[in-house]
């Protein structure tokens, strides 16, 4: 961990250097979210802008730690923490050792705090596939989000339950929404994504007509290969076309946009809602 600064506090984008490389995916907007959500409460200076001090930190990287490691939901997160901000509990995030006898920033052991029933909940095996809860709770939106992009087509199901990638989709759109891009607006790429998985099936087509046992497995290693191809073309011709238009910025990196945020954060709080030409857009 960098040295903390001799002001005794840290702003959003200091906080997103000292995390991120334990946590690779941790983002403003996912401090922002766990804020809004309650689980977290930086102080503000005068002018609005979050201060997160060390216990702060520490908090975040205990939340960060047991959902990555336990697989927990927001909500079992939220109860622990306010278990232990109950007088003569040890705070999550105090540094030291916490009420569950552990190192402060570390997940307490699984079991431990059992919510309502009695039982924790389960930590989410890799693969797994999540309830509605589950994925309001780790994507960070809301049900009436998350009903928006199943109106769209934007979510694959399995039965009533959702996969790694409608997980990813539901984090990549809750993104979006801080620049004014709603789920009707991502029509567009759900339709070019068909047609992209039509010509990657017309390609392997003749491997699965094949009578050879691996048959099948061939073309699915031909498919994926060829979506990494689409995608590595995609981005290629996305970057090429914000060139010529003349836009700044092109072909940044997700940690640079990150960092811009970040800045943006430091700024002006609120942050202005961006984006508002999209309301225009037709539906």
């Amino acid at each position: 961990m960098s040295a903390q600064p001799v002001r005794g506090y840290l702003g959003i984008s200091e906080v997103l250097g000292q995390l991120r490389a334990e946590f690779p995916d941790i983002s403003v907007s996912k401090i922002r979210f766990l804020e809004t959500e309650g689980l977290i409460a930086p102080a503000r200076a005068p002018s609005g802008y979050r201060r997160f001090d060390a216990a702060d930190v520490e908090r975040l990287r205990y939340i960060l730690t047991a959902q990555r490691d336990q697989y927990l939901p927001l909500r079992v997160i939220k109860e622990r923490l306010g278990r232990d901000d109950q007088p003569g509990q040890a705070h999550a995030g105090q540094g030291g050792h916490t009420a569950h006898g552990g190192h402060a920033g570390h997940a307490p052991p699984h079991g431990a705090h059992a919510p309502h029933g009695g039982h924790a909940a389960a930590p989410r095996a890799p693969g797994q596939l999540l309830s509605r809860r589950e994925l309001l709770d780790e994507a960070g939106i809301t049900d009436p989000q998350l009903t928006e992009l199943e109106a769209f087509g934007l979510l694959r199901k399995v039965g009533r339950l959702y996969g790694e990638d409608a997980l990813e989709v539901a984090r990549t759109a809750a993104a979006l929404t801080a620049y004014g891009v709603e789920a009707r607006h991502l029509r567009t790429i759900r339709a070019a994504v068909e047609r992209e998985t039509t010509l990657i099936e017309h390609v392997v087509a003749p491997i699965l007509k094949q009578r050879s046992a691996g048959a099948r497995e061939l073309a699915g290693r031909t498919a994926g290969e060829l979506a990494a191809l689409a995608m590595r073309l995609h981005q290629a011709l996305i970057e090429g076309a914000l060139a010529e238009a003349g836009l700044a910025g092109a072909g940044r990196t997700s940690a640079d946009l990150d960092g811009e945020l970040a800045r943006e954060d430091e700024a002006r709080h609120p942050r202005r809602e961006a984006g508002r030409g999209f309301e225009g857009a037709s539906a």
